[in-house]
């Protein structure tokens, strides 16, 4: 293994520390990382767009500060990339889409702007579903990624982008969104860690909104512990979002560190393991349970009875609130603009020729079905009703932490499926985000840590779900049991992946 390639394996963590400890500059680490995008990242395409030279710069001016002894964020030099709904300063951001192909925002995320600040060279844009619409990261407009572990599988949606980069030791770290799932459910089918904090915990400030009311950015990374680091420089109060929290997210890495069980009560949800889980899913889910429970967990089984609603609930609301947010997209006021070939131009043809341009098959078939969920006549009978089972599952989450400390089941009921098995079932591919769509109707946060491999030799997804605000119990329960699987296994999951075909990388 050569210095480069070491550089690309070591956790955000432990990069840290050693440029903390002067071993190796911030330069050579981003140049690391970018020498390994260029190599692999040919037939993986976890990134739409590289920005080398940005990230480099960033990188020199860290190791000029440290160089001066100054006093240095955490993760500062540590090189991240970005998921591509997330906009960037003078970067282009697509979000995935035609319709957004060419844009280069003229500001920065809140998010983009903290890990800037935190001294984090942005290495580039991930791939993604879509405007964050799909399951399989086939839906993006740009081609899809392809999961590390087999590049003829998908590496789940809609964030695969950035789970496939981390998996693919292309960055150490990301951030991604999770509207139903989008970040737990690419973690749990690439093998990395995937983390939704409580709805609020991080600004949507310059995110481009899919749901209002349910997307939510956060870390992707390989370890418990990288992603508590992340989550603390991202969970700030921001002002220029109204739903943002006041109190920022502390006490996220003493939990990971700390990585104790004992006498917790762990709630495993009988609704979110039963039929359609694949039988090895099952096995190491139960796995888990056995060394939590070793580890002085109590484990108890717990009813949310409303949790078999989730999934309708949610494509009603996901859908209605799609068709408000993309609606500016029309061809006078922002994004593409297409006239139409023959007939008049009015607003309504340019409209017409814009959305049929700019957007794909699945934005279409969930803006047609938003649409009509709001059309009058239907309002109260669609997304009314589905306003209403949303409370229902807020109500199981509050009776099930009066019993519990956490709940826990598989983040996806399957491993990574193969390209094009479900693009004509639409119901099939939504039914891999049910385990994880309960946690962003009721807002309260979710993770993703690998709990090992499935009889397929592909990676599975342990589950923890926490009450709002309550986002270090997560990094708690997971920092332990990922220590109790690691020393299993002898080393990381991620260590078992099967190698990439590199190519040869001159400069």
């Amino acid at each position: 293994m050569t210095a480069s390639t070491e550089l690309t394996r070591l956790s955000a963590a432990e990069l840290a520390e050693r440029l903390r400890a002067g071993d190796v500059s911030s330069t050579e680490a981003t140049r690391a990382h970018l020498d390994r995008i260029v190599a692999v990242d040919g037939p993986v395409h976890a990134f739409l767009n590289v920005d080398a030279d940005g990230a480099l710069a960033a990188a020199e001016k860290v190791d000029a500060d440290r160089a001066a002894g100054k006093d240095l964020p955490a993760l500062a030099g540590v090189p991240i990339a970005v998921k591509d709904v997330v906009v960037t300063h003078g970067q282009v951001t697509t979000a995935g889409s035609k319709m957004l192909e060419h844009w280069v925002p003229p500001y920065d995320a809140t998010v983009t702007r903290l890990l800037r600040e935190a001294g984090m060279p942005i290495l580039g844009k991930t791939n993604m579903d879509e405007f964050a619409m799909g399951s399989s990261t086939e839906h993006s407009a740009f081609g899809p990624t392809r999961n590390p572990w087999d590049l003829d599988r998908i590496p789940g949606g809609s964030g695969g982008g950035s789970s496939a980069a981390v998996g693919a030791f292309e960055a150490p770290l990301a951030i991604g969104t999770d509207t139903g799932g989008s970040i737990r459910q690419p973690a749990a089918v690439t093998g990395t860690v995937g983390v939704k904090p409580t709805f609020g915990g991080v600004s949507r400030y310059g995110l481009i909104a899919l749901a209002s009311s349910l997307d939510q950015a956060g870390p992707v990374s390989r370890t418990v512990l990288d992603s508590a680091m992340l989550h603390e420089v991202i969970g700030v109060h921001d002002p220029r979002d109204s739903t943002s929290l006041p109190d920022p997210a502390t006490g996220l890495v003493e939990a990971a560190r700390r990585g104790d069980v004992a006498g917790m009560r762990i709630g495993v949800v009988t609704e979110l393991g039963g039929e359609g889980y694949q039988p090895g899913v099952r096995a190491s889910f139960d796995h888990a349970l056995e060394l939590l429970a070793g580890a002085g967990a109590e484990i108890v089984e717990v009813s949310c009875p409303n949790f078999e609603y989730a999934l309708a609930a949610y494509y009603l609301i996901l859908p209605a609130e799609a068709s408000s947010n993309l609606a500016k997209f029309d061809g006078m006021r922002f994004g593409l603009r297409v006239e139409p070939d023959e007939g008049p131009i009015t607003a309504e043809t340019v409209m017409a020729a814009t959305r049929g341009a700019g957007f794909g098959d699945e934005v279409k078939r969930r803006i047609i079905l938003g649409t009509h969920a709001l059309s009058a006549g239907y309002y109260d009978a669609y997304y009314g009703s589905a306003q209403k089972v949303r409370t229902l599952i807020q109500r199981d989450f509050n009776a099930a932490f009066e019993q519990t400390d956490v709940l826990v089941s598989p983040t996806a009921p399957t491993t990574a499926f193969r390209f094009g098995e479900k693009v004509d079932d639409p119901m099939a591919m939504y039914l891999n985000d049910v385990a994880t769509i309960p946690a962003n109707l009721a807002g309260v946060p979710g993770m993703s840590l690998p709990s090992g491999l499935s009889d397929d030799r592909l990676p599975v997804g342990f589950q923890i779900l926490a009450p709002a605000r309550a986002d270090d119990r997560l990094y708690r329960v997971g920092g332990a049991l990922e220590r109790l699987l690691t020393d299993e296994w002898g080393g990381p999951l991620l260590d078992r992946a099967p190698e990439l075909t590199t190519q040869e990388v001159t400069r």
